[in-house]
């Protein structure tokens, strides 16, 4: 029987080995007391900090994410490109990449009745990697999927890119949800047309680290401009995430809330 309403947990990107045990520890406690009916996670990181790999893909699946989205780090780690081809590997890569890559931009699934299409983007503003017009490229995925809920994960440097984005999509989708920055903004809002809209969903990982990195290699690479080789920091987590409810028979936004936990190191 189809709902009448639809919960979702847009889940901020995923940072190494403390970003799983975040997800790992709030995400099931989320899905029960807020009856939360579909889990997206951008998990481009979630692999030491860079890429997926098939054995962490699973071992998200069994504490409660459904879906995954991604960006520029699809590729980072190799294992998991073969499984892409796969439509039973519920993982996204940018719809707007250029080329044949392998994998999918987006899905449309059932939840509880209902369809709900997932999109992923990537930005062009400041990103090195070639990539076409996301506002052409998501025009021609809503145009046949007007039938869905759709989430859009924009994968984007620029607050400018992302905020024009949400209001160009605005009363065309359900939930836009900005990933890749890391750092969790406090602008979540219902837009005028009904779409739930957040700049940033931010980062579950090391909460005293830069962007998960361990802080002192980074700042080490700001003092001298010589190139460091990356590390996920350690110590407490933070959890970021927003949590949407939808109409199923209007596909508006109805309320939101911005999710900002912290899991000390002795649980």
């Amino acid at each position: 029987m189809k709902k009448d309403k639809l919960k979702i947990l847009f889940v901020g990107d995923i940072v190494g080995r403390p970003g799983r045990k975040a997800v790992a520890h709030f995400v099931p406690i989320f899905r029960k007391s807020e009856d939360i009916d579909l889990v997206i996670a951008n998990g481009e990181n979630m692999a030491a900090g860079r890429g997926f790999t098939h054995e962490k893909y699973e071992d998200l699946l069994k504490v409660g994410v459904d879906y995954f989205t991604s960006g520029n780090h699809i590729w980072a780690n190799a294992d998991i490109i073969p499984y892409l081809k796969e439509k039973s590997v519920k993982i996204l890569r940018p719809a707007n990449f250029t080329g044949e890559n392998p994998g999918r931009g987006f899905d449309t699934i059932e939840v509880d009745g209902t369809k709900v299409t997932i999109i992923n983007l990537i930005g062009q503003v400041f990103n090195p990697i070639p990539s076409d017009n996301p506002f052409h490229t998501v025009d021609e995925i809503i145009a046949d999927h007007k039938d869905s809920i759709i989430v859009v994960d924009l994968h984007a440097e620029a607050t400018s890119e992302k905020v024009a984005m949400g209001h160009y999509l605005d009363g065309r989708i359900s939930v836009f949800c900005g990933t890749h920055t890391h750092i969790q903004t406090a602008d979540e809002r219902i837009l005028p047309n009904g779409t739930a809209y957040i700049t940033d969903a931010g980062m579950c990982g090391p909460k005293e680290s830069v962007l998960g990195v361990k802080k002192e290699i980074i700042i080490e690479k700001f003092l001298t401009a010589m190139p460091q080789s990356h590390k996920v920091a350690v110590g407490d987590m933070i959890f970021n995430a927003l949590l949407i409810e939808i109409d199923t028979k209007t596909k508006k936004a109805i309320q939101l809330k911005r999710i900002n936990e912290t899991l000390l190191t002795d649980i």
